[in-house]
């Protein structure tokens, strides 16, 4: 059997390119060779408050967005967290092995908690539990995650270690799957911090989903440097940034982006970057029109994808009921 590959997104808006790059170009290639699974993890979206009409907008723009994007239904499984109850009931069994403590200390609830001390939720603290039980309901070999992510995963695989050491072996060890190409682009405007739908600063980030005229703009207005030397270093990052977009749309080496351009300038460089990520992302928007316009469609793929997965879900959950002393139902 392939080894299982496990994704899972918030539906909080439309994705960057550097969503693109990072993980929607690689749905091709990984599903010919694993068994993948790509969850669009509603039920972590209620960490912090949504408007349900725009929550259930996101949902389904985001499903079309995977499927345009070339995710195929019949060789993945893709489907909605909130249609599978089994991530919940796995959720409180590993509450009770969860300590306290390593939740609390937990990076990202330190610094969000920061942000709103006068009224932290209890799903704050407790959501990556629920991403734990995400990635273990399915015997999840690999998870394609960014180095941001690498705590969550550790406390996955903490949480599996205790489990299978209490009650014998019952979930696999889950490890970090790093994309080759594309895995980290960079704010269009701080080059030092990772591109984020969520940035409070549009010309930061290039939605899938913008416009031309947009995706113009903000390259144009993407930071380089003054040091007017076309150039592929440490020294140079805005450009360096520019540079490594430009060679994932591509798929070629950064010295042919220096070659090209060294004696024709930022300018004509912008210009022509513009040009590659519209057309890059054509073919993708197409795509995302027609299948955001069948709902019906979109309604049989998740449902179909939730069928598949609650039956993977089920059979561990079972087991893990068995382990801990309940009665299977």
């Amino acid at each position: 059997m392939k080894e299982v590959v496990f994704s899972g997104i918030q539906p909080s808006g439309s994705l960057t390119i550097g969503n693109y790059l990072g993980a929607l170009k690689n749905f091709k290639p990984l599903q010919e060779e694993y068994q993948c699974i790509y969850c669009l993890v509603d039920l972590h979206a209620l960490t912090v408050e949504q408007d349900p009409k725009f929550l259930r907008k996101n949902t389904l723009q985001l499903l079309a967005l995977y499927l345009a994007a070339g995710l195929d239904p019949y060789k993945s499984i893709v489907f909605i967290q909130s249609h599978v109850p089994e991530h919940s009931e796995l959720q409180w069994l590993l509450n009770t092995i969860t300590p306290l403590g390593q939740l609390q200390r937990m990076t990202q609830y330190k610094s969000k908690s920061k942000l709103q001390e006068e009224n932290i939720q209890a799903g704050l603290l407790n959501y990556p539990v629920l991403m734990a039980s995400d990635i273990l309901l399915y015997q999840t070999k690999y998870v394609p995650v960014g180095e941001d992510q690498r705590q969550h995963i550790e406390l996955t695989r903490d949480l599996a270690m205790r489990f299978n050491s209490r009650y014998s072996d019952t979930f696999v060890m889950p490890e970090i799957m790093t994309p080759k190409v594309g895995a980290k682009v960079m704010s269009l405007q701080d080059p030092t911090s990772k591109m984020s739908k969520s940035d409070s600063d549009p010309n930061s980030y290039i939605l899938i989903l913008d416009d031309e005229k947009t995706i113009l703009r903000k390259v144009k207005r993407a930071v380089t440097d003054s040091l007017n030397n076309f150039s592929y270093n440490e020294d140079q990052i805005g450009l360096r940034n520019l540079i490594d977009i430009y060679c994932a749309f591509e798929e070629i080496n950064h010295s042919e982006i220096v070659s090209r351009y060294e004696s024709l300038g930022y300018g004509k460089f912008k210009e022509d970057l513009a040009e590659i990520i519209i057309e890059g992302l054509k073919p993708i928007k197409n795509r995302y029109e027609e299948y955001i316009a069948d709902r019906s469609e979109l309604e049989n793929i998740y449902r179909m994808g939730a069928d598949k997965a609650r039956k993977i879900a089920y059979k561990t959950l079972r087991k893990a009921y068995k382990k801990v002393g309940l009665i299977p139902r």
